[in-house]
């Protein structure tokens, strides 16, 4: 494998335009910020008895980080008077939980432009409370962010309720016409930045939240980057290159995210381009992970893996992969290198999280780290060590 670094919906390899705004951001957001300066637009996460749970997990993504809205409150009764930040573990943000739609609109002076729902349940639908309060909020004025397969904008009563009050529905999963769909060519051998996967052993298990971290980390330390949305979450974050995978038809998957990656490579001539994981290679309920090694190519492969994760997410009687047979998996499927291993450190303690670490380092030979409590550098050095060129910082003693 070479070691030497090679130097959101779109087909067009040469469609550099800088980033629309969001489908629902509203003008005068924009022009009455200073000096017409694009503001997101304001909006509250619905993530009702699910926040930092599994099914939460777009919620938790957008706490996390989010370029494309500004989150201002999230609605979970199960958390309500509490700080979102401080229940993700990650200290206080000032983004508080409201047991209701009611008390999140009267905690802010101005009615907040968005409803993003914050949920990834299995069903894909919604619940019958999930759409009294979608229509409650269309009924205020705020439109409608939903990343779920049931697309809202295709539902007679909610996209009547927001035609007539004029709001908009973004459904993040509904894809464009099969006919404006991009076919597999073969010109991501073209790209010369490097690509670099971040796969999992399984479904929910924190693949966007290294790639976000690595890419925020690489940036900061001048190695130009760009992170390539696979899925809902990344790109209500504001991914501004990407694809919802699971929403496009097999024969399109990998073109579609051939297209997107030759985009990025064409607009923003990076020296890595990182590609959202979604699934497991391993996991028989999901086939992403084989387009997304099909249709990016990458040249290395980071692997998420939860230690204490008993079973597969929502598949009680499918026992967790060992991390040395999907990396032997994904190294014998595709034309790749696995290169390191992060570690989602649920239901772990601190101690064990560095026993964790210090046995998979050994087992597997390769640098292994947990992107939320060891310092980002750890992360750097993964990449930095398997492509030495890129190295723009003296590496880090991993303690």
């Amino acid at each position: 494998m070479e070691t030497e670094p090679k130097m959101a919906h779109s087909t067009q390899n040469n469609n550099c335009t800088t980033q629309a705004l969001p489908p629902d951001q509203p003008l005068h957001s924009v022009l009455h910020s200073p000096a017409g300066i694009y503001s997101p637009p304001t909006a509250i996460i619905y993530c009702e008895g699910n926040f930092a749970r599994i099914d939460g997990k777009t919620a938790n993504g957008l706490i996390r980080h989010s370029q494309a809205y500004n989150i201002v409150s999230v609605i979970d009764s199960c958390h309500a008077g509490q700080d979102s930040g401080e229940i993700l573990g990650m200290g206080a943000n000032h983004i508080p939980i409201f047991q209701n739609l009611d008390a999140a609109i009267k905690h802010k002076a101005v009615m907040p432009d968005t409803l993003i729902y914050g949920m990834a349940p299995t069903t894909g639908k919604l619940t019958l409370a999930d759409r009294r309060v979608i229509l409650d909020a269309i009924s205020r004025g705020m439109n409608i962010v939903s990343g779920l397969h049931e697309f809202l904008s295709e539902d007679a009563e909610i996209s009547g309720c927001a035609k007539f009050m004029g709001t908009t529905i973004r459904d993040i999963r509904k894809p464009k016409a099969s006919r404006d769909m991009r076919l597999f060519d073969g010109s991501i051998a073209n790209v010369k930045a490097l690509r670099i996967a971040v796969l999992g052993t399984d479904c929910a298990i924190g693949k966007r939240t290294t790639a976000t971290i690595l890419a925020r980390v690489l940036n900061e330390k001048g190695i130009k980057t760009v992170l390539v949305g696979t899925g809902q979450t990344g790109l209500m974050q504001g991914a501004k290159y990407g694809v919802a995978m699971d929403a496009i038809p097999p024969q399109f998957c990998c073109g579609e995210l051939e297209g997107a990656i030759v985009a990025a490579s064409d607009c923003e001539q990076p020296d890595v381009i990182l590609i959202e994981g979604q699934g497991a290679l391993s996991h028989p309920a999901f086939c992403t992970s084989a387009f997304i090694l099909r249709g990016s190519q990458p040249d290395a492969v980071i692997l998420q893996h939860a230690p204490k994760r008993v079973h597969r997410c929502d598949f009680p009687n499918m026992s967790m992969p060992d991390p040395a047979d999907e990396i032997a998996l994904i190294e014998s499927f595709a034309n790749t290198k696995v290169i390191g291993l992060t570690i989602n450190h649920e239901n772990m303690t601190k101690s064990e999280v560095k026993q964790a670490i210090t046995d998979y380092t050994l087992k597997l030979d390769m640098p292994v780290t947990d992107v939320l409590i060891y310092p980002p550098a750890h992360l750097l050095n993964v990449i930095v060590r398997a492509y030495p060129a890129l190295r723009k910082i003296p590496l880090v003693a991993e303690t």
